[in-house]
């Protein structure tokens, strides 16, 4: 596994959350022993947090190495979308190039709607076209997808 920038500040937050989640447990504890039933009613939540906060974590870094693992078979395949899109001067993608670009994988997707490569691919489409909430479902659906093929 190759280590880069971003898994080391994935690495950094995750230990900072987890010593915020430490802090919060030990403050649920001190809630908990204090006579006030308010006092109490916030220990339950300071409690409650911290799981809530631990199986976001978990959810996104798995999402990450699912993306990874299956940009790796995609790229080992020659089936990874060219970022060859036109840039304005900032860098941007061009909104008309990445909309046109979009419609291709659009067609594919729904061409082969059990095909993960293809819902991955989609997912790079609405990232480009700037739609990052479509991106993101479109890579849960290819990642519900791929699962089973891992399993197997």
């Amino acid at each position: 596994m190759k280590i880069t920038k971003t898994k080391i500040w994935v690495a950094l937050i995750a230990l900072l959350l987890v010593f915020y989640l430490v802090v919060m447990m030990q403050r649920a504890v001190l809630l908990l022993a204090d006579p006030d039933w308010i006092a109490k009613l916030l220990g339950v939540a300071y409690l409650v947090i911290p799981f809530v906060a631990a199986w976001a974590l978990v959810s996104e870094i798995m999402f990450g190495a699912r993306t990874e693992q299956m940009a790796k078979i995609l790229e080992a395949e020659g089936g990874l979308p060219e970022d060859n899109l036109p840039r304005t001067p900032g860098g941007r993608i061009v909104r008309g190039a990445a909309d046109a670009e979009f419609e291709k994988y659009k067609l594919e997707a729904e061409a082969a709607p059990e095909d993960w490569r293809s819902w991955f691919r989609l997912s790079c489409a609405y990232d480009a076209a700037g739609d990052r909430k479509r991106a993101r479902k479109a890579m849960r659906d290819a990642i519900a997808l791929f699962r089973p093929r891992v399993r197997s």
